[in-house]
């Protein structure tokens, strides 16, 4: 369970639920559409990450890697996403989202989401979509190094800095990554209507955000016939339609 202690001592103070989230964020979609399925009232604190709202002092003391999403539960602040999803449905366990009879295989999705996120998500999703819209200034980079003290986000976010562009290498690897995961969660939906069978659980909320947003940036999903069936199943699911559409109906157009 990621729990920090933020230099930002005012959210200590907050009662409730309260959420600071991007729209465009795929890892904000999973922690939204879990709040949605639970029917938790929650406060929105949106950060528009295309405004770079997060490279502020304020937003890196209450999350220290300046990302989103952060949760904040009764002054406690909660950060990674999975990790947030998997600390709601212990701590509102009604309507359940855990797997009824395999609940590690069901962590085991949450686990390897969590894991390709730097190495191949984020790669992916930056050098065809986000890199060119999100420059920086000189000035907003230097905010951001001087704020950043993750060195894997800052190793990252120096391949696009400037005028620079991801390497062959790097989006070879992160292709690579993603065509093995979803090989995996293509076998694995197979005579399943979610991944971990008739029961809809966190691992389906932690995976449909990456389909999104990653279809979005023209991903060749139409190779995998099991996951394009899967996906469309969420398009009636209340939480899909205000957790995802809501915030960015339509990804390929950011």
């Amino acid at each position: 369970m990621a729990v920090i202690t933020p230099t930002n001592k005012s959210v200590e103070s907050l009662e409730g639920l309260h959420l600071y989230h991007g729209g465009i964020s795929n890892c904000s979609m999973r922690v939204r559409m879990t709040l949605i399925e639970k029917g938790l009232p929650w406060t929105s604190h949106h950060i528009d990450l295309k405004k770079k709202e997060n490279i502020s002092d304020e937003y890196f003391g209450i999350n220290p890697n300046g990302l989103v999403p952060t949760l904040v539960d009764g002054g406690v602040v909660h950060i990674e996403s999975n990790d947030i999803i998997d600390y709601i449905d212990e701590s509102y366990p009604e309507p359940s989202l855990r797997a009824s009879d395999n609940e590690a295989e069901m962590m085991e999705w949450l686990h390897l989401a969590a894991a390709i996120h730097v190495p191949a998500c984020k790669p992916y999703v930056y050098a065809y979509k986000i890199a060119p819209k999100l420059k920086k200034t000189a000035a907003e980079q230097q905010k951001y190094d001087e704020l950043q003290k993750n060195e894997e986000l800052k190793n990252f976010h120096s391949k696009h800095a400037g005028n620079k562009e991801f390497s062959t290498s790097d989006l070879d690897k992160a292709k690579a990554i993603l065509g093995a995961c979803f090989a995996k969660l293509e076998m694995t939906l197979d005579g399943r209507k979610w991944i971990m069978g008739d029961q809809f659980t966190l691992a389906d909320i932690s995976w449909i955000p990456l389909y999104f947003v990653l279809l979005g940036c023209g991903y060749p999903f139409d190779k995998f016939p099991n996951i394009t069936r899967w996906a469309a199943a969420f398009e009636g699911k209340k939480s899909y339609q205000e957790g995802v559409l809501k915030w960015c109906p339509d990804f390929s157009k950011v």
